[in-house]
């Protein structure tokens, strides 16, 4: 993998659609944000994210007083794969989703990181699920050990239910974290799980030539 090649995930509504490719991914405290925007997410960690702080150590000794922090909530959260356990959650139910989301109106958003980094947007990244406490935080200093850094293995797994697979399932949720919006021009392409998905992206405007249908990276 290289650092060029790697590109950044984050799932949403088909209904968000019209919004993302007026004024791209926003933040939720953004003043471009959508007053309709449609949640698929777990509501309870949403809220968590709001709070959480959590120390940037770049992989080192977290008993180091001179460590910055950062608040989740303050960040736009991208994943490195697909079929991600939040994925499952979100057709399924389960927590604090408010009702399963089928899969052909959940898309997928593709950037590349490569565009992240050129833009000189504020970001962080993880080595896994940014609530674990194995999980370490890096700033945008350590970017160009990223592809290092991430367990691509874990990112690509399709098993990581199970005692046997927690720290799989820690890994596959890396995370990329993007401290405002990213504009429209930044997603290079769209994920969807099937034909008829697919003709409502093109209904709502989105290039056929950037829409995928992509079945295997849904639940």
């Amino acid at each position: 993998m290289e650092l060029d090649n790697v590109i950044l995930y984050r799932i949403t509504h088909v209904e968000n659609i019209p919004h993302v490719l007026q004024y791209g991914i926003t933040h939720k405290d953004s003043q471009n944000k959508s007053s309709t925007f449609k949640n698929i997410g777990d509501l309870s960690l949403i809220d968590n994210r709001s709070e959480k702080a959590v120390v940037v150590d770049n992989g080192n000794s977290a008993f180091d007083k001179d460590l910055s922090s950062i608040v989740l909530g303050d960040f736009i959260p991208f994943y490195f794969g697909v079929r991600m356990p939040m994925l499952y959650v979100a057709q399924h139910g389960g927590n604090f989703v408010e009702k399963p989301t089928a899969p052909d109106d959940i898309v997928y958003l593709a950037c590349p990181l490569s565009k992240v980094i050129s833009s000189r947007i504020d970001f962080f990244f993880t080595d896994g699920h940014a609530f674990d406490m194995l999980t370490s935080f890096y700033d945008a200093t350590m970017v160009n050990e990223l592809v290092s850094i991430v367990d691509w293995d874990a990112v690509r797994s399709s098993y990581w239910g199970g005692n046997e697979n927690l720290d799989v399932k820690r890994k596959k949720q890396a995370e990329l974290l993007v401290a405002r919006d990213l504009p429209p021009d930044f997603i290079t392409g769209f994920g969807c799980y099937n034909d008829l998905a697919k003709s409502r992206l093109v209904t709502f405007g989105v290039e056929e030539s950037k829409i995928k249908v992509i079945p295997k990276a849904y639940y």
